[in-house]
């Protein structure tokens, strides 16, 4: 019994002596960093982003994902025939463009004119021209969006929407349309469990 116990005590002794011990060196430390120092989630191991703000949505190696928008929408602002007057009526439509480009300050956005097939190309072409201008006008000077961001573009009668010369179609190719677009890497933030507004 004695023998077997000094037995079993060398055997322990000398399996331990053979483990493998790894060091780290600076290298290797590096290679393996499993710290975060820029607070995103990721390990500078891994990290190819450093100082990413705090909140937003990145990739699996620490960069803000990059997310691109196209909203194109026809805003149903009715205009008189021959006329580029927006009633007031309608500006909580151009507002909703406003509080979306708010919401990416890195958008921009492009606002269309067209009229209807009655009168001449050239006319018409100064009559959407004036049409989308004012639009840009009212999210300018109402809702405060920079005149840098946007856009105006008008189109006589090129792009109707309806063909035929009914008193409907006309008043349907007299629109605006707006589209906006950006490519923002701020938009989609996520909130941590620590995260504190």
């Amino acid at each position: 019994m004695k023998y077997l116990i000094l037995l079993i005590s060398f055997s322990l002794i000398s399996g331990c002596s053979m483990r493998d011990i790894v060091t780290m060196d600076s290298t290797t430390q590096q290679e393996f960093d499993l710290n975060d120092n820029d607070n995103d989630g990721v390990i500078m191991a891994r990290e190819r982003c450093l100082d990413t703000v705090i909140g937003t949505g990145i990739d699996n190696y620490g960069c803000a994902t990059v997310s691109t928008i196209n909203e194109r929408q026809e805003l149903h602002i009715l205009f008189e025939n021959d006329s580029d007057h927006i009633n007031p009526r309608f500006y909580q439509q151009i507002e909703q463009i406003a509080q979306l480009m708010k919401l990416y300050p890195n958008s921009n956005v492009t606002i269309e004119g067209h009229c209807s097939k009655t009168g001449t190309y050239n006319h018409n072409l100064k009559l959407s021209q004036a049409r989308a201008d004012n639009v840009t006008k009212v999210l300018e000077e109402t809702f405060g969006i920079e005149n840098t961001r946007l856009n105006a573009i008008g189109y006589s009668y090129d792009k109707r929407i309806d063909l035929s010369d009914s008193p409907e179609a006309n008043e349907a190719n007299r629109r605006v349309i707006a589209e906006v677009t950006a490519d923002d890497s701020q938009i989609y933030m996520k909130w941590h469990i620590y995260s504190v507004d």
